[in-house]
């Protein structure tokens, strides 16, 4: 009896131990689990008792320089997404089978998503109200009222297509800027994101109205570019016409800047591509070619399409650089602009025991001024310029000018320059950079330089975005215009300009020459690497003199039509329609000059055919002596109208402009 009492004892004490440790385990679990994994099991059950579906923000629309023309804005479409908890496993076939009806999409990738144990699924983005609306429809006749959303979203519309591309850039699928402006400018663009917050309970039911938390999306900033959409739509029509006429075959660029404030009035780059479809081919032999190629042969042409070469490229500018070297030997004093037999070309110049030729060794331009080697564009003038000015004094104007930095624009991806170091620099490397050559600069720095030339000595920083516009309260912020340090003097600024627009009336730049109009400028060029057989030629030319308004530099790459590849056969003529075309737009007046033939080309307004349909267009056009751009000539043209004309009505043009039409 005794044995049997004191096994049940031993049994009972060890019950309680068993049970005492049990306790001590929860115990410390309970500890661990509250303490240790506490925050992140509370963020694991919010996020399991919360469905979070986000609202997308509206993108700051982007305007050209007048505030009337939108370049890039985001319209309303909507994003359909599922809570696959809340759809009953009998509807779950029949919801995915109208959502894959409806969008055309992969039944069996829907269902998947629909049967997910998970909060949120997303079905599809950014579709047209139209088709969310046959899905209203059929949710309504099925009676399902939980499970599926519809919110409002946004994608972006460039309503130019091709317009500006490689300026103004594109956006990813969740509207993040990936290039261009969009890119650069992304923070006050993109807006900041909204969203819908629903509580449910343990098994994903929703929780009523009063569980439900909406956060409104903040909408991004506009912005006012200081690109125009008339003077860029002249430019791109002519380089384009450029870069086709003399077989241009790694294309074109075109800047034209004020060069008072900087601003940035036309950026062209030839080829562009469809802001719309930037991952689609963007020629017609692409397009032929293009589902045979390799993803990562369509990157690369992708890439290459989407390159600014205005900012991103860098070239040899040829004799354009002589402007540079006159200006600092002005400035100075080593040499004035009209002292008559100061120079003698005799076909060459040898520095170093180098000897290094004119353009024109065949037949040496022989005594010359300043003012008439620019105009001859003679290479040993400038090689002895420099000699006398030397290695630290010509790279302090270099300096001055901004050239051995980037300008600072504000776009991205620009490049710097490449010069050969002052110490390495000896006197073959100062005589080639002298009139140009053996070195690299982007059109950009080039265009700045000049700017600084035209605009009477001060450096100036070029921009492309004028005004921020604030979404809620619409205030404007002006983008500064800021200026630097005088690169020259007042005095020596109106010598070269002077001296430009002699090139342009009687030197290398005569075909850029413009009935009524004070244009100076000049030509240039390059070799594109050593020994490639390739050619850089270009132009940059200034208008009005007397008080300059726009500088235009046109850099073509690689010309190989019948037209050779010299700037002032090739580069000059394209300087000459842009100027043609835009200095009456921007209504600077014309001038009766000396030089000026008899005969003047007439002017005419521009009627207006908004409307019109494109044989009416066509023929009305005729009438008033202008002719019609049109790119697909093949068009049905008595049944397709007009719905926009650059330039527009009321505009005076010269005689046989192309009137660029968009239908």
């Amino acid at each position: 009896m005794n044995e049997i009492k004191l096994t049940s004892k031993k049994k009972m004490r060890n019950t309680l131990f068993i049970c005492f440790l049990i306790m001590i385990c929860l115990m410390v679990r309970i500890g661990y689990i509250q303490l240790i994994q506490g925050k992140e099991l509370s963020q694991l059950a919010y996020e399991q008792q919360t469905l979070d579906r986000k609202i997308n923000p509206k993108r700051g629309t982007i305007y050209d320089a007048t505030g009337n023309n939108i370049l890039a804005v985001s319209s309303t479409v909507e994003t359909v997404t599922v809570n696959p908890t809340n759809i009953s496993d009998e509807s779950k076939e029949k919801v995915a089978m109208a959502l894959a009806s409806i969008f055309e999409l992969d039944y069996e990738t829907v269902l998947k998503k629909v049967k997910k144990r998970s909060s949120i699924e997303t079905i599809v983005k950014k579709v047209d109200k139209d088709e969310t609306d046959k899905l209203r429809k059929w949710m309504e006749e099925n009676n399902i009222t939980n499970g599926i959303n519809i919110d409002e979203d946004t994608k972006r519309y460039y309503p130019y297509n091709n317009f500006a591309s490689q300026v103004i850039g594109f956006c990813g699928s969740d509207n993040q800027g990936l290039d261009g402006i969009e890119a650069k400018y992304d923070e006050q663009l993109k807006g900041k994101q909204g969203a819908i917050q629903k509580h449910t309970d343990a098994r994903g039911g929703e929780i009523g109205e009063e569980g439900e938390n909406y956060i409104s999306a903040v909408d991004g900033n506009d912005l006012v570019l200081t690109i125009d959409l008339t003077i860029q739509s002249i430019v791109e029509k002519y380089l384009e016409e450029a870069c086709i006429d003399n077989v241009c075959t790694d294309g074109g660029s075109v800047i034209v800047m004020n060069p008072q404030n900087g601003d940035i009035l036309a950026m062209a780059n030839y080829p562009n591509y469809n802001l719309n479809e930037p991952y689609e081919p963007f020629t017609e032999e692409l397009k032929s070619s293009w589902d045979s190629l390799e993803q990562q042969e369509k990157t690369i042409q992708l890439q290459s399409v989407w390159r600014n070469k205005a900012i991103a490229d860098t070239y040899e500018p040829g004799s354009v650089f002589k402007l540079i070297t006159a200006s600092a030997a002005l400035e100075e004093g080593i040499t004035d602009t009209d002292n008559e037999g100061e120079f003698s070309c005799t076909g060459g110049i040898e520095v170093a025991g180098v000897r290094i030729k004119c353009w024109r060794y065949y037949r040496p331009h022989g005594s010359e001024s300043l003012r008439q080697a620019l105009m001859n564009s003679c290479n040993p003038v400038f090689i002895g310029l420099g000699q006398k000015m030397g290695v630290t004094k010509y790279y302090e104007y270099l300096q001055k000018f901004k050239l051995l930095q980037t300008t600072g624009i504000d776009l991205p991806g620009e490049a710097g320059s490449i010069f050969l170091a002052k110490e390495k620099a000896g006197p073959v490397e100062l005589a080639t950079i002298s009139f140009g050559q053996r070195f690299e600069i982007t059109p950009i720095q080039l265009a700045t330089a000049v700017s600084s030339i035209a605009n009477g000595g001060t450096s100036i920083k070029p921009r492309v975005v004028k005004q921020i516009i604030n979404s809620e309260t619409k205030e404007i912020t002006e983008v500064p215009v800021e200026k630097g340090d005088n690169v020259i003097s007042k005095e020596t600024s109106e010598k070269v300009l002077s001296m430009m627009e002699s090139v342009v009336s009687e030197g290398t730049g005569k075909n850029a020459k413009v009935e009524g109009y004070r244009i100076g400028g000049k030509t240039g060029t390059s070799e594109d690497g050593v020994n490639t057989n390739k050619y850089v030629t270009s132009f940059c030319g200034v208008a009005p003199i007397d008080d300059p308004q726009v500088v235009v530099l046109v850099t073509l790459y690689n010309p190989t039509g019948e037209g050779g590849h010299q700037g002032g056969g090739v580069a000059a003529p394209v300087g000459g329609q842009i100027f043609s075309e835009i200095l009456p737009y921007l209504e600077v007046n014309k001038q009766v000059l000396e030089e000026d033939n008899e005969e003047t080309i007439s002017q005419v307004q521009v009627p207006d055919i908004m409307g019109k349909t494109l044989k009416e267009a066509e023929q009305i056009l005729k009438e008033n002596h202008l002719e019609i751009f049109i790119e697909d000539e093949e068009i049905d043209k008595e049944n397709t109208y007009v719905k926009n004309q650059i330039p527009s009505s009321g505009i005076t043009v010269n005689e046989q402009s192309k009137v660029i039409i968009e239908y």
